[in-house]
């Protein structure tokens, strides 16, 4: 029988209601359903504590109560959680041991998920012994990791280990590159913990903080950046253009014009050349190809041959050299021929005042 048929056979429901079996008081099943969400939207405790008319605290210590008893009558009939673990299990240990809630739920269930069927799997991972359940909030993903003696603490402070390593780096680093550099069993348990936190993404193989647009552009200007430094060299915006529409990007269908127009007003963009553009962080910087012979001349400080000038500037602009021999020659009030096929700057010349 297919993977997938088997897996289709464990009904999360099902179990969920054997193990509500044990609870015979019916407020309590209403406050584990309902703060778990298992057959509707999770509620908070004072929503829950206002709907039966005692406080916030009584309601903490309600549940806490009640997940102690399940855990206890689950111990003396392992039965009832066998079938999730073993599918759980199997999963974890498959994927790096830890796992989102969503993706974990769709593979037990062998299709899309729903936030209810999600709810069933976080219910019935709360009380098993093999496993921690890490809770959502602004810093991590719902989650279920294998429990190896640890607990949700030590999980948080292993995924913020992770975090911290690449905020360290200071830029997007290979699954291959942060395992070097972590205390765990393979890049494939690594990504597993990073994929845990909201303050990390990934993108064409790479890990970095959200807020780096190398991994997470959040605009088309970030996109082009990203193009841009995969590819390594200079490009035509239409390329840049045809590669974002080629790209994994979230809502890349955009024009060539919108292209070239976000890439004249991005300050991290130069052009080099008819259409071409490269990165300022390169070396390449704004102006004509008069400017750039005027910065090469500059920079050398004595005179040089054209030939050299020609080499110089066509590392900076993607140009003919019969341009670069034009501005050479034209531009008499900024460059002056020393000796035969030789150039420098033109001495700044004083305007002289009448008195």
């Amino acid at each position: 029988m297919p993977e997938t048929e088997k897996q289709n056979q464990l009904d999360l429901r099902e179990i969920t209601s054997d193990v509500l079996n044990v609870i015979d008081q019916e407020r309590e099943t209403e406050i584990i359903t309902r703060r778990f969400g298992l057959y509707d939207r999770k509620e908070t405790l004072e929503q829950i504590g206002e709907l039966l008319s005692i406080t916030r605290e009584r309601v903490r210590q309600l549940e806490k109560a009640i997940l102690i008893k399940l855990k206890i009558s689950i111990g003396n009939n392992p039965e009832i959680l066998q079938p999730f673990e073993k599918v759980t299990t199997r999963f974890l240990s498959e994927s790096g041991r830890a796992s989102k809630i969503n993706i974990l739920t769709d593979s037990i269930m062998g299709k899309k998920s729903s936030t209810i069927d999600q709810a069933h799997v976080a219910f019935l991972a709360e009380l098993s012994n093999n496993f921690i359940v890490l809770n959502e909030n602004d810093a991590y993903y719902h989650a279920v990791a294998m429990a190896d003696g640890k607990t949700e603490k030590d999980l948080k402070k292993l995924i913020d280990t992770v975090v911290n390593t690449i905020k360290k780096q200071g830029s997007a680093i290979t699954l291959e590159e942060l395992h070097e550099l972590l205390s765990m069993e393979n890049p494939k348990q690594v990504q597993a913990i990073a994929s845990l936190s909201k303050k990390l993404s990934s993108l064409n193989g790479k890990w970095g903080l959200s807020k780096w647009p190398t991994v997470n552009p959040k605009n088309i200007r970030d996109k082009i950046y990203v193009i841009l430094m995969e590819k390594g060299k200079p490009m035509h915006f239409s390329e840049i253009s045809d590669a974002i529409k080629d790209s994994s990007f979230k809502r890349k269908n955009v024009t060539t014009q919108a292209i070239h127009n976000e890439l004249i007003k991005d300050e991290r963009f130069v052009l080099i050349g008819r259409g071409i553009y490269a990165l300022v962080a390169w070396g390449y910087n704004e102006g004509t190809v008069a400017d750039v012979i005027a910065s090469v001349l500059r920079e050398s400080g004595k005179p040089m041959h054209r030939d050299d000038i020609v080499k110089a500037v066509l590392k900076k602009r993607q140009v003919k050299e019969t341009t670069v021999l034009l501005n050479l020659q034209s531009k008499k009030t900024q460059f002056v021929r020393t000796s035969k096929a030789t150039y420098s700057l033109a001495e700044p010349t004083e305007e002289k005042t009448t008195q």
